[in-house]
């Protein structure tokens, strides 16, 4: 044994001197052999900052570093969640202008017809409105940069119209019964975006109330609107979330906050990183002694769901339509210096009973997770509830006994299929060709100062009936290679009729005309006024 161990003592050292000579004549020869082949090891932390540096160091050519990272950025974002996101600095303002309220602008409404801007309506009180721009006025020129004629699309000209406020523009404007061009010079300034589409009483005692979004103004525009039904004498609401994508949490909880007792359960959110938090309704609302029934869709997203999460968990309304999106995760935003910014998921939505939002997705796969409505559709959700199936593990039940089921989205109280019963492939090609816009469009230009005289529905109904104007659109249609289907045409005609008028009103009235005119077709808006007139609140089907 000791002398094992005296060999080992005298071999140890040797043994190590050969591996620093080897090492040394090694380096030595790499160094003269591959000196163009160094390999650099770096650090396991902050991998990716490395290897972009190492690019845009060593590279055989040139490289765009903020073009690299542009494109890295949004393809690691892509193997997260669906809603995890990059935004470049140039979508950025556009992608907040319509949560803040308000862009900069000259405050206008128009539309594209025959590749001519044609001025719908000028914001009241706003900068075109103040120089004399009218409705009806095409919009030709715009800082010496002629519009017709060159199929210029509405985002670009619309880039074209915003601006810093303060800035000028000078417009030329074609004018009916004027030969020559009109020149402006508009001074841009703050344009408001509404968030609430309308507010009017649908029925005697119930009001009506639709919201598109839920911005930085949409809590202030509820409340008015809320205020002005109340002095109509409302006692029911009606209230819209279909179609609505959602926006800042805030909105939806004071708007949930004025129809909930105090210490009730808004909405939770809570994440790997983020404790669970809570909003909870406070002392006194608006709408308390209101009842309420609130419609959604597969449109109904986010803030949406949240709102609707929140009256249902709390038996504080009946929820009418199909089953919500399922967009219930939460994203944070940081913001780059060069104004940039990423929106990482952070935290879960909650309903009050403890149902996740969120509807089930896998990280990587946003492909099949977009495809998730043409799939409901194709199973038949919006047709048929049974066609929608709940796991007995999540089941949840309301304080006052209602059974509700979590797995993704707000599944409603009561449930209301799309109406296929007028749909024909005549009023399906009408509609995909843009013809019954386009033709309210044109009709309205033409008789904009007959049609402007009227200020009821009744003389607008009267009028375009006794001008055969659905006749004129058959016509137009039949112009534009939709062949005329008299069968098919009696099936539809009242889907026709009512969307044909309803936006040569729209054009007039804007709003305040369209949606009591389109409300005719409104299957789901009808059974929420059956249920209010009935009292049959808080059902579950």
């Amino acid at each position: 044994m000791e002398r094992k161990y005296q060999i080992r003592v005298i071999i140890t050292p040797i043994f190590f001197a050969l591996a620093i000579v080897l090492g040394i004549l090694i380096g030595r020869f790499y160094k003269s052999t591959h000196s163009n082949n160094l390999i650099h090891i770096y650090p396991h932390t902050d991998k990716i900052s490395k290897v972009i540096n190492y690019i845009e160091n060593d590279y055989v050519d040139p490289i765009d570093k903020e073009k690299l990272e542009e494109i890295t950025i949004p393809i690691i974002l892509s193997e997260l969640d669906p809603h995890s996101q990059y935004v470049p600095a140039s979508y950025l303002m556009e992608v907040n202008e319509s949560l803040e309220g308000n862009f900069s602008g000259i405050g206008i409404q128009f539309n594209m017809l025959n590749d001519t801007l044609i001025v719908l309506k000028t914001i009241a009180n706003g900068p075109s409105e103040k120089v004399g721009i009218l409705a009806g006025d095409r919009i030709l020129v715009v800082d010496g940069d002629t519009l017709a004629g060159k199929k210029i699309s509405s985002d670009s000209i619309v880039s074209k119209l915003k601006g810093p406020r303060g800035t000028q523009v000078n417009v030329g404007i074609q004018r009916q019964n004027v030969k020559t061009l009109l020149y402006f010079d508009i001074k841009r300034d703050n344009i408001p975006l509404y968030s609430m589409d309308i507010a009017y009483m649908v029925r005697p005692g119930i009001g009506y109330i639709r919201l598109n979004k839920f911005s930085r103004t949409t809590f202030e525009e509820f409340s008015d609107g809320v205020i002005k039904l109340l002095g109509e004498g409302m006692t029911k609401l009606i209230f819209d979330l279909r179609g609505n994508g959602g926006g800042y949490l805030d909105a939806a909880v004071h708007i949930a906050d004025q129809f909930l007792n105090e210490g009730q359960l808004i909405v939770y959110t809570e994440g790997k990183a983020r404790q669970r938090q809570e909003y909870t309704a406070s002392k006194g609302g608006l709408c308390k002694g209101v009842e309420v029934a609130v419609l959604i869709d597969e449109g109904s997203a986010s803030a949406s769901e949240i709102l609707a999460g929140a009256i249902q968990d709390n038996d504080r309304g009946t929820v009418i339509g199909r089953r919500s999106f399922g967009k219930g995760l939460v994203q944070e935003q940081k913001v780059f210096p060069d104004g940039s910014a990423i929106r990482l998921t952070i935290a879960r939505y909650y309903t009050p009973t403890g149902r996740c939002i969120q509807k089930p997705y896998k990280n990587g796969e946003n492909e099949e997770y977009y495809m998730d409505l043409s799939n409901r559709y194709a199973h038949g959700e919006f047709i048929e509830k049974d066609s929608i199936k709940f796991a007995d593990t999540l089941k949840y039940v309301t304080p006052g006994g209602k059974i509700l089921y979590g797995g993704g989205g707000i599944m409603p109280d009561i449930f209301v299929p799309i109406d296929t019963s007028g749909v024909t492939n005549y009023l399906m090609n009408v509609r995909n060709r843009g013809l019954i816009y386009r033709f309210s469009l044109e009709y309205t230009d033409i008789h904009r100062k007959i049609l402007e005289k009227f200020y009821s529905l009744k003389d607008f109904y009267n009028y375009l009936d006794e001008d055969k104007v659905f006749g004129k659109f058959i016509a137009f249609a039949t112009e534009n290679d939709v062949k005329s289907n008299a069968s098919e045409i009696k099936i539809s005609i009242e889907i026709l009729k009512t969307q044909l008028y309803a936006y040569i009103i729209r054009n007039i009235l804007d709003n305040e005309g369209f949606y009591p005119a389109i409300e005719n077709i409104d299957n789901t808006l009808h059974k929420a006024i059956d249920v209010l007139a009935s009292g049959e609140m808080y059902a579950s089907e």
